[in-house]
């Protein structure tokens, strides 16, 4: 249990801290850095899974049409949610960016119901519309919709729905993912070498180093995160998520200086609210129950 939850906490401080690592190479365009990173993610996942001979899923996986369907979807909503990322970090956008992550377990939870139609409960039902005020609110007061934040929730929330059907495990999956997403990144940096466009050519040694470095950074997180999710319950994990966003909100608003205050924080405020119901009924529902009293509650009346 302890070393489940020190793993999933190092996964979620690791996601926190990737705001420091775009804005390190923000002189290279978004989408230049997101096919770097699915380029990088490639190499690197294919020479950790050939180290640890885990490839003999990968025949099997390529020949089945419902594996590869849902790949090439769960692909596309992965590359859409890292680009819009990128993009938000470099361009000051941390704050909103972290909304969607606060946001994202109670879009699951919304997915849930309307896509799987699994029941709600009270609590669920009051967290969503808490959700749903804040992100109201903050369109109403700023006049704009917060469309990053709604972007990444969605785009994860739905890419989250699609690996849970899948029937491969975290790394076999991201893989599988990258090598679906590689031949196109590839390409595209390709082209834009040909072009003169791409930033990486015309970089310092130390940015492409960096750029190069997205393949492990990317990996490492998600080898913690799915070693974790098999130590320790759901509910623990649950309320650990929120490390990620509240580190990459912590980044924005101190050391980035970005504005936080007036309606964005009344904002967070009624969605930080529904992320305690929504955490408080998940312990509730996972609390340890004594089988001596479940017994006795069994019992009809």
């Amino acid at each position: 249990m302890r070393r489940g939850a020190l793993q999933a906490a190092t996964a979620y401080v690791l996601w926190g801290l990737f705001p420091l690592y775009f804005r390190l190479v923000d002189e290279i365009p978004a989408l230049e850095i997101t096919a770097h990173r699915v380029v990088w993610s490639l190499v690197f996942m294919a020479v950790l899974m050939t180290a640890l001979r885990r490839t003999a899923w990968l025949r099997p996986a390529l020949g089945d049409r419902r594996v590869m369907l849902a790949f090439v979807g769960s692909s596309v909503l992965l590359a859409t949610n890292w680009f819009i990322y990128v993009w938000a970090v470099t361009n000051g956008r941390v704050v909103e960016a972290s909304l969607g992550y606060f946001i994202n377990p109670l879009f699951n939870v919304l997915l849930g119901r309307l896509v799987l139609g699994e029941r709600l409960v009270l609590a669920q039902k009051a967290a969503v519309a808490l959700a749903a005020a804040g992100v109201a609110w903050l369109a109403w007061q700023t006049g704009q919709v917060p469309w990053i934040s709604l972007a990444l929730a969605a785009s994860f929330g739905t890419y989250g729905l699609l690996r849970k059907k899948a029937p491969l495990g975290t790394l076999e999956g991201l893989t599988l993912e990258s090598l679906l997403l590689g031949p196109l990144a590839l390409i595209g940096l390709l082209w834009m070498g040909t072009q003169g466009a791409t930033g990486f050519q015309h970089a310092s040694l130390s940015t492409q180093l960096l750029l190069a470095a997205a393949g492990p950074l990317t990996a490492i997180p998600l080898i913690f995160f799915g070693a974790a999710a098999q130590r320790i319950p759901m509910s623990l994990l649950g309320m650990l998520q929120y490390i990620g966003p509240t580190i990459q909100l912590a980044l924005g608003v101190w050391l980035f200086g970005e504005p936080f205050g007036g309606a964005r924080l009344q904002g967070f405020v009624l969605i930080w609210i529904a992320c305690v119901v929504f955490s408080a009924e998940m312990l509730w529902r996972h609390r340890p129950r004594d089988p001596v009293v479940d017994a006795v509650d069994a019992e009809p009346m």
